[in-house]
């Protein structure tokens, strides 16, 4: 399946190939190549503030993990419906449809999931 790589960080040299090298022999060892992945390399402000918005702690981690799919998937399914996030007023109509869909969706998975454009005003 497909792997995304994205590089937001500037301190430490990064190599595309060698890294999607590397991961994609992890998975395979892994066996979980049946699943599209992303990673994300960012730097540690970035990282604390991903930290501490979904886990509540104010300080750099080395890895965050989220379930991809589901948070995208709905975001996507939000502006298939017609929801847009141009405005303010639209963007909190969009936030409210994606809430409720995530809260449903963690009922149903005991995941906690949380909007992507839940910063965006």
């Amino acid at each position: 399946m497909s792997l995304v790589l994205r590089n937001l960080q500037r301190v430490v040299a990064l190599r595309r190939a060698p890294l999607r090298r590397g991961v994609e022999a992890a998975r395979a060892a892994l066996g979980v190549r049946a699943f599209d992945l992303a990673l994300v390399c960012v730097d540690d402000a970035r990282m604390r503030r991903l930290n501490r918005r979904y886990r509540g702690r104010d300080r750099p981690t080395d890895v965050l993990a989220f379930p991809f799919h589901e948070v995208t998937a709905t975001h996507g399914l939000c502006h298939l419906l017609g929801f847009t996030h141009r405005t303010e007023a639209e963007w909190r109509e969009m936030l409210q449809k994606e809430m409720q869909v995530l809260e449903e969706l963690g009922r149903r998975t005991g995941v906690r999931l949380q909007p992507l454009s839940r910063d965006l005003f």
